[in-house]
């Protein structure tokens, strides 16, 4: 699959050969940037493996966009359905959440981890199956001792991936549940229109990363430093209060490894869940 081949529609008409060679030009150039941001290694005719570890693909193999503002942002959350609603999660072995979850409020929890306390606000209403997962995991202690394995600091991609037992960013929970918003938004308006190969992930969100794959969702997530080009199918779940974003921060500023090949990673100051609560 060829990344940057990509179609791309635009207003001006333009006559000669030379011209569209130009609008070509102007438009390849950020286009490729956002992919390689969302996707990983840039432009690309392989077609990763499904068993791809779960990662964010985010590191930019040139400069970043001055104003991510121009970049497709997040829908509007669509009202639920009911104040509960069914949860399927697949898997073999192990122990499984409630197969229920609640639509209404938020749910506060705290990461205390080695780096100081990082509070979390979730929102039921935009992830119920995804919030009622991680409060149950949350609950078992699963998280105990599990670090944030992976920093980016590329512009354009800044956050943590953490969630992981194995911390090899291939491990999980032993089952997977179906994508959230802003993902079925997503999947629905690229049947009858245009969908951008990267959307932006606002600063303080936290989202489900995945192995590539749609409903592969497990126990990994993001902590989003910055403004995030990602590709449009990860699950936004909540957000990171503003006391915890400074603890982030600063841990970040410390910088990283660069062992990761997919950007970034091992973080210089280690960030490792002591309890959640």
């Amino acid at each position: 699959m060829r990344l940057c081949s990509v179609p791309i529609t635009s207003g001006a008409v333009i006559h000669t050969t030379e011209g569209r060679r130009a609008l070509r030009l102007r438009i390849a150039a950020p286009l490729c940037f956002a992919v390689a941001a969302a996707l990983l290694g840039g432009c690309s005719d392989e077609t990763p493996p499904a068993t791809t570890p779960v990662a964010e693909v985010a590191q930019p193999r040139s400069a970043p966009p001055r104003d991510l503002s121009i970049y497709r942002g997040l829908p509007d959350v669509p009202a639920p359905p009911g104040p509960t609603v069914a949860c399927t999660y697949a898997g073999q072995g192990g122990v499984l959440p409630p197969s229920s979850a609640s639509t209404v409020g938020i749910v506060e929890l705290t990461l205390d981890t080695s780096i100081g306390a990082i509070p979390l606000v979730l929102d039921r209403t935009q992830a119920p199956c995804t919030v009622n997962s991680f409060v149950d995991l949350s609950k078992r202690g699963f998280y105990n001792g599990t670090s944030c394995h992976r920093l980016s600091t590329d512009p354009g991609g800044q956050l943590y991936q953490c969630g992981d037992p194995t911390g090899t960013g291939a491990g999980g929970p032993g089952y997977t549940f179906a994508d959230e918003y802003p993902v079925p938004q997503f999947t629905a308006e690229a049947e009858t229109s245009y969908l951008p190969p990267a959307v932006l992930y606002p600063r303080g969100t936290v989202a489900m990363a995945n192995a590539g794959v749609e409903n592969s969702n497990g126990s990994q997530f993001f902590l989003l430093l910055g403004d995030s080009l990602l590709r449009p199918d990860f699950t936004a779940f909540g957000r990171i209060d503003d006391a915890g974003m400074a603890v982030l921060e600063a841990a970040a500023a410390h910088g990283h490894d660069g062992s990761s090949p997919i950007g970034g990673g091992a973080p210089t100051t280690p960030v490792v869940i002591g309890n959640v609560r």
